[in-house]
């Protein structure tokens, strides 16, 4: 059967899908013999899904979701090219019999083409579902179907049909690369001392490899998960030469601030993408690292052992990029206090990439894949604002239902590009109304902090990009004449509605010092003020209307096209 493609814009080259596309990150086969591929990639903050089905067949080809894997209640697609051309519509079913056609066609097609007896089917859909014979795609583990035919002639599928459940929207691969293997970065035998909260740091060096690996995934080793609050690895600049353990920041580790790993409570293994590895061996293999753990002892338990860390699975095998994790948001510094008895309080943090040249010889745009938002216990929602050219064009990440007991490094359904000159704002919510004092920045689990760890490729020697309000216009918009009559008046406020809604609008219109750090800790800072955050509305319903190509398509020659229903 000829090559033929539905296209949905006027064009003058064929698209050539490469392996590494940004739309479409995750890839599973249906089938135990793979014959049917399925890559997918969703923006859940524009609330789409996109689909590339790829079936060892030139007859029809057919994918959809189903309560229970059969085809009683099924929400399905089916496609291909006939005799007279493309094929594609929505359907439902009500039993083991044909599906019906949906009245309202809400999955769109975007290209279809048979080829090396490949079919290749393209398509989007919301999701939402968007009428009654649509299901929802939800955080959940669902039942997806398919089957195909040899021929155009849609009918009994026989044994071309199958199941399997995948998490669509919380997908987390699991590849085993050959000659792969592991190490540990824990503490050994640490008695967790009596109080609420503790910060213990451990110095060491890595294991040797004789070549550059990569780092493909990551999970947590954790003991007492009752009292292991977060776990962070950070690399340490060339100046740390000898291995030390003792309570955070109160020495040398405070060198080390370029974070390579993060896990937070409530999480568990993180898989990098097959296009990119944390690196490690090679010309790095000398480096030291520190793991920084959080203890929250809230009982203060006397003699617990503690051996928890994380567990770095890595391959020989080389991946296209070195990949990164970029510490962004509010910075955890004195002088931030959150006052009691609000409801919604808002505090910000801003990365300005235009920054990053100035400490960093070599750089380049960064691919955003995954990201870990973090608060503490007051920390309800977590927003990461996009910004370019001084306009908002997109929320990076969002957590509307942000839980301190459920921190996950978050993969997102599409590869999002920053370029060098782009903000990235990180917006989070707190709630104190059960609380009677003011709430600091700080350390502890009863303190607060605001950041996004961003997860990206290609890799920069950076340790962090962030925002803190400069005091003295803070001191000076409150009337203050120096640090102590400041403080004073935080402490003596009556805070209420008004004098909350006064004093974060402060913090928001001052001047803030915006500073991006590299690897060797030289940082670059300017002041600055802080863009406006908007909630981007979710995309409506898509509709199924498509453009349908009346010529065959041919490479380097203008189509003519017609806008068609099915």
């Amino acid at each position: 059967m000829v090559t033929s493609c539905l296209v949905l814009l006027l064009l003058s080259v064929q698209w050539s899908w490469a392996q590494e596309d940004p739309l479409l990150p995750f890839s599973e086969h249906l089938d135990p013999e793979h014959k049917v591929r399925l890559k997918w990639g969703f923006d859940e903050i524009q609330g789409t899904i996109l689909f590339e089905l790829t079936v060892n067949t030139n007859g029809w080809v057919g994918f959809g979701f189903s309560p229970k894997g059969g085809m009683t209640g099924a929400d399905v697609v089916i496609g291909g090219i006939g005799p007279d051309g493309i094929y594609f519509k929505d359907y439902h079913a009500d039993g083991n019999s044909m599906p019906k056609v949906d009245q309202q066609q809400n999955y769109k097609l975007l290209s279809l083409t048979e080829s090396d007896g490949k079919s290749v089917m393209r398509f989007q859909r919301s999701i939402d579902s968007c009428d009654k014979d649509d299901l929802p795609i939800t955080d959940l583990p669902m039942k997806l179907i398919y089957a195909y035919g040899q021929t155009d002639d849609i009918t009994y599928h026989s044994n071309q049909r199958g199941t399997k459940e995948l998490n669509l929207l919380k997908y987390m691969p699991h590849v085993n690369p050959p000659n792969s293997s592991f190490f540990d970065i824990t503490m050994v035998n640490f008695t967790v001392p009596a109080k609420q909260t503790h910060y213990h740091c451990k110095i060491m060096k890595a294991p040797t490899f004789g070549s550059k690996q990569h780092i493909y995934r990551i999970e947590p080793v954790i003991e007492n998960f009752d009292i292991v609050h977060h776990l962070l690895l950070y690399s340490c600049p060339p100046t740390v030469t000898e291995p030390q353990e003792a309570e955070c920041y109160t020495g040398v580790d405070g060198e080390c601030m370029e974070v390579i790993a993060v896990w937070g409570v409530g999480g568990g293994a993180f898989e990098f993408p097959e296009v990119a590895g944390l690196p490690i061996g090679g010309n790095v293999g000398d480096l030291f690292y520190r793991l920084e753990v959080h203890y929250n002892n809230p009982n203060k338990s006397a003699g617990r052992v503690d051996n928890s860390g994380l567990r770095f699975h890595h391959t020989p095998e080389l991946r296209r990029h070195d990949a990164a994790v970029l510490m962004t948001g509010l910075a955890v510094a004195p002088g931030y206090a959150i006052p009691p008895k609000a409801q919604s309080f808002l505090t910000y943090g801003m990365c300005d990439t235009a920054n990053i040249p100035k400490v960093l010889e070599t750089t380049h745009d960064l691919q955003v894949f995954s990201a870990m938002l973090h608060t503490h216990l007051a920390g309800r929602k977590v927003r990461v604002g996009h910004f370019r050219g001084g306009e908002q064009i997109d929320l990076l990440v969002a957590d509307e239902n942000y839980d301190f007991e459920y921190q996950e490094v978050t993969n997102f359904g599409k590869t999002k590009t920053v370029k060098l000159g782009d903000r990235l704002l990180v917006e989070c919510t707190y709630n104190t109304e059960n609380r009677d004092t003011l709430t600091w920045g700080g350390f502890s689990t009863t303190d607060e902090m605001c950041l996004a760890f961003l997860f990206y490729y290609p890799a920069m020697n950076l340790s962090g990009c962030s925002s803190f309000p400069d005091s003295k216009s803070l001191q000076s918009a409150m009337g203050a004449a120096d640090i102590t009559s400041w403080l004073n008046i935080m402490f003596t406020r009556t805070w209420d509605d008004t004098t909350i809604n006064e004093y974060q609008q402060t913090l928001k219109s001052i001047d803030q010092y915006i500073t991006v750090v590299n690897s060797l800790n030289n940082a670059s800072s300017y002041k600055g003020t802080l863009p406006d955050l908007k909630v981007i509305p979710p995309a409506p319903c898509i509709s199924g209307c498509v453009t349908r190509s009346l010529a065959a398509l041919s490479l380097l020659t203008s189509l003519t096209v017609q806008w068609a229903c099915f």
